[in-house]
């Protein structure tokens, strides 16, 4: 089975959905390229019993890691360090260098952030961040709460649990220091190689590929397949190690002969990382003009560092005015068509280009909800078009679910649109 670690993210916050969690797939990929597998990933809330019930099922599930975030900061209800003290029989002890070092760090943000503070309240959280497990390893803090390595009480057997904050940035700035903890080495020294590769598909449907991996089943031993679908692209993981090579290069040859007109990445890049490396490499730019979707278009392309090498810009012309002053759509256009239909999509898309200078214009125009549909235009009705190098790619398509699912499938396939225009071959 190999090295196995458990990950419990702590947090109300992030239980109840208000904060999303960004640990828990981080630390899972991080030990993926060290070769450890991830059990499971338990998010719980502040509740101290919930904490310690999740240690005890990765205790019983024999895993030689445990890691948690969150849980370190100065409030009454940071209770992790403590916590999981008790759970390796380690009582805790105040470390008085360690306490000085906070207190350090506390009165420059103070200072910095230009903050009154109550001295004593000060004192006393900086104590209880600075109270360690005896016998445990410090990480020095990124922000105000160090980390903790803890080994199991002496003479027990057991995982050593790695304690970390819960903002994402100290976290993954601790990360280095944890691989290098010769107590962390240690209980992973038995890892392998664990390989994790990725197929995307655009337009096909999951009955269709699970048939295609039901035919080829006998030939796909050691392989860990999970696919998912969203928003039209369907993402296949695979997972597997150096021995099952051979199986997943069956896989991608099962899938290219099966579904080769709907595969677009064969390396795992993704719609963004294509687009762009298309525009990049071909020294061509592009342009939005968007009504229904307001930018998110525009956001979209820019979301990659060095966009501006071939992003000039975005037109939101969510009025029929706007769509007239700002992108040129001629009135009479809209008089006769409506704004919504396939001849306006057209013109933002040649007017976003003429009006900005670029190679590439994309024109989105739709009803995203929930009212304003009728029978002829029901809600969810999107027109899309591409334009440039000559020719122009468009779309009418009727998206299914709420106003932020219509606007969200609309950008990803403009996405597609501005891929099939540029580079409609397999990556």
């Amino acid at each position: 089975m190999g090295t196995r670690a458990g990950i419990v993210v702590t947090g109300t916050e992030v239980l109840t959905g208000r904060v999303s969690d960004r640990n828990g797939p981080w630390l899972a990929e991080q030990l993926r390229i060290l070769g450890v597998d991830v059990a499971q990933i338990i998010v719980v809330g502040d509740r101290p019993q919930d904490l310690r019930a999740s240690l005890e099922f990765f205790r019983g599930a024999g895993v030689e890691l445990i890691i948690t975030s969150g849980g370190l900061g100065p409030t009454a209800d940071d209770l992790t360090a403590e916590i999981v003290g008790a759970f390796q029989g380690r009582a805790p002890q105040l470390d008085p260098a360690l306490e000085a070092r906070i207190a350090t760090i506390v009165e420059r943000l103070l200072a910095g952030r230009g903050l009154r503070h109550d001295p004593v309240a000060t004192a006393e959280a900086t104590r209880k961040q600075a109270l360690v497990p005896v016998g445990a390893r410090v990480i020095e803090p990124v922000g105000t709460a160090p980390g903790l390595v803890v080994p199991p009480a002496d003479g027990s057997s057991g995982a050593p649990v790695v304690v970390l904050p819960g903002p994402p940035a100290e976290l993954q700035g601790m990360w280095p220091t944890v691989l290098a903890d010769p107590t962390v080495l240690a209980a992973i020294a038995e890892r392998s190689e664990l390989r994790q590769r990725t197929l995307r598909l655009w337009g096909t449907p999951e009955s269709e590929l699970a048939a295609t991996l039901r035919a080829g089943a006998d030939r796909l031993d050691g392989l860990e397949i999970t696919t998912c679908l969203r928003s039209g692209e369907l993402e296949i993981v695979t997972r597997f190690a150096p021995s099952a090579q051979a199986a997943y290069d069956d896989l991608v040859a099962l899938v290219e002969a099966n579904h080769r007109d709907s595969m677009f990445s064969k390396s795992g890049a993704s719609i963004d990382e294509i687009v762009a490396d298309a525009l990049r490499s071909r020294g061509l730019t592009i342009a939005t003009a968007e009504s229904c979707t307001a930018g998110l278009l525009a956001a979209r392309l820019t979301e990659l560092a060095g966009s501006s090498d071939y992003v000039l810009g975005g037109l939101v012309v969510y009025s029929n005015a706007a769509k007239t002053e700002l992108a040129g759509v001629p009135v009479e256009l809209i008089d006769r068509l409506g704004a919504v239909s396939a001849e306006v999509a057209d013109a933002l898309a040649t007017g976003a280009a003429r009006r900005l200078g670029a190679d590439i214009g994309v024109g989105i125009t739709g009803i995203a909800g929930p009212g304003g549909g009728s029978a002829d235009k029901p809600v969810g009705l999107v027109h899309l078009c591409a334009s440039g190098l000559g020719r122009s790619i468009a779309r009418r398509v009727v998206l299914p679910g709420g106003r932020s699912d219509v606007r969200a499938r609309a950008v990803v396939l403009s996405m597609h649109l501005v891929r099939e225009l540029l580079a409609p071959g397999v990556r």
